[in-house]
């Protein structure tokens, strides 16, 4: 892969992007004509990997000068930035938004791979990662596993092999990078998962879905790092919609005449699906009263030929939903009914709905329920399973962010728990005590109450105060094998291995 410096001008002159070159302090909007044709061979963010041949960008708020002085050192002749830097690189290219520069640029050095992918997003404040599951498994069975996905707990570029992502949408660099390599794999599908933060920190500037898909949309992330308000949170996760080839769209959402008109304004067609009949509703499901993991799809007029009966692995009503808005991604982009069937029958999810039984017959559910919607449906699902028995809860809440869950873990828990069980989950700089006491003091209802840090401790607390009737709910951490502690990703044995572990021992 490589970009000239002649096709990085046009890039950045034709979104408006271009401020100035700058080199030997004279500036100028044209190119100095020694470096008309120079290549470069690398594009990188991180100036501890860059030579005379990377183009490097300086981006980020926490961005210091001196990370540019050490990249020049190291060789770097050409940097990328907002301002210009008193460093004794050759060229700097002064642009008025780093972020969209790097999105422009890094999609042109890949040779622009979104083009020979058919392209997946989804968006919600929950169900993105069970909702790209069920759509990889799907596509698994129309490609013969050629499908690609890019998901919060786990990502894969060859279909088949899968790594953690840092992030649930990867910095733009990082994203065309993996997208060429999904093609180089002969991957011919790419599913993702696209944050809020993609849009509100462009790392998506400039990309188009061939299906997009809008799951929900309940108050998260509000915090002074991430959304300040719901509205900022609302306006970014829209963006989805617009930059849709065909949006699917969720008649049960809050605020869904909002989203029908934020397509209809940008002329997106749209498909509409739910679990009751509407004057909007294009499809809808129905749950079987026989079997609580089997329902059908209904369709107005099924031009997509995915109507019939269905069966899933994954318990929870909520999940009928996720299956549905899969179908119909995964139809528009080629998979047959068939293909839909057998795809939702075989979906499995790391640390989603996962369960185990302890010594003593109670159930044990593991699950990444981790805002107030997707924890409020997980304990009402598996209080309805277990009548005759108490609902225990392990949950804690991260640091440094989405503050807000706080409060709402503590409504919830007040709501629906016989007990709860608070401890450590990603508190990164924050001191886990204090927000689990923080949880607490949301706790209204007069239930057992215990702080525990050390989860490992916490989740065998919750098994030996189980009783057979009883039903342990392990919330938050799912399958993650790491606790952000401070700025370091710190090794956790994860709590279905936990819990296994533990009923072994």
């Amino acid at each position: 892969m490589t970009i000239s410096l002649k096709k990085i001008r046009e890039c950045l002159l034709k979104e408006h992007l271009l401020k100035e070159f700058i080199a030997a302090d004279s500036w100028s909007l044209d190119l100095p004509a020694s470096f008309q044709d120079k290549p470069f061979t690398a594009l990188s963010y991180d100036s501890r990997t860059v030579d005379a041949d990377t183009l490097f960008f300086c981006k980020g708020m926490n961005f210091k000068s001196v990370y540019l002085e050490k990249a020049v050192t190291a060789g770097l002749e050409v940097y990328v930035a907002e301002q210009p830097y008193d460093v004794p690189a050759a060229l700097g290219i002064i642009v008025t938004d780093i972020k969209k520069a790097m999105a422009v640029l890094s999609m042109a050095f890949y040779d622009y791979p979104q083009n020979k992918l058919k392209l997946i997003g989804f968006t919600g404040t929950k169900g993105k990662t069970t909702a790209a599951y069920f759509t990889k498994f799907i596509l698994d069975q129309a490609t013969n596993k050629k499908t690609a996905m890019l998901s919060t707990m786990n990502s894969t570029l060859d279909g088949q092999t899968f790594f953690k992502s840092h992030l649930t949408t990867p910095e733009s660099l990082d994203l065309y990078r993996m997208m060429a390599e999904a093609v180089q794999n002969n991957m011919s599908h790419f599913i993702m998962e696209v944050s809020s933060q993609a849009y509100k920190t462009n790392r998506v500037y400039g990309l188009f879905f061939d299906v997009g898909i809008f799951l929900n949309i309940t108050p998260d992330h509000i915090s002074p790092i991430e959304h300040p308000t719901f509205d900022d949170y609302f306006y970014c996760k829209r963006q989805l919609i617009k930059h849709a080839k065909t949006i699917i769209l969720n008649h049960e959402s809050d605020h869904f005449q909002l989203l029908k008109e934020t397509a209809e304004l940008h002329d997106v067609p749209y498909i509409v699906y739910g679990s009751h009949s509407s004057a909007d509703t294009d499809y809808i499901y129905q749950t079987s009263a026989d079997d609580s993991l089997a329902f059908s799809i209904e369709a107005t007029v099924d031009s997509l030929a995915i109507s019939g009966e269905y069966h899933l692995r994954l318990g929870g009503d909520f999940n009928k939903g996720n299956a549905l808005s899969a179908a119909l991604a995964s139809a528009l982009v080629g998979a047959s009914r068939n293909d839909c069937q057998q795809g939702i029958k075989e979906t499995t999810v790391p640390g989603r709905m996962e369960l185990l039984t302890n010594k003593n017959g109670a159930k044990i559910y593991v699950d990444y329920a981790h805002n107030y919607d997707s924890l409020k449906n997980l304990l009402t699902f598996v209080k309805a399973e277990h009548p005759n028995g108490r609902l225990l809860v392990v949950i804690g809440s991260t640091g440094n962010k989405a503050i807000s869950r706080r409060k709402d873990f503590g409504i919830v828990l007040s709501e629906l728990a016989d007990v709860a069980i608070l401890t450590t989950d990603d508190p990164a700089d924050e001191d886990p005590i204090t927000i689990c006491e923080e949880i607490q003091s949301y706790i209204t209802a007069d239930i057992p109450v215990e702080i525990v840090a050390d989860r490992t401790e916490a989740i065998a607390a919750a098994l030996a105060m189980s009783k057979t009737e009883d039903a342990v709910v392990l919330a938050g951490k799912g399958a993650d094998l790491y606790q952000k502690v401070g700025g370091e990703d710190t090794p956790y044995e994860g709590d279905f291995y936990i819990a296994e572990r533990l009923i072994l021992a």
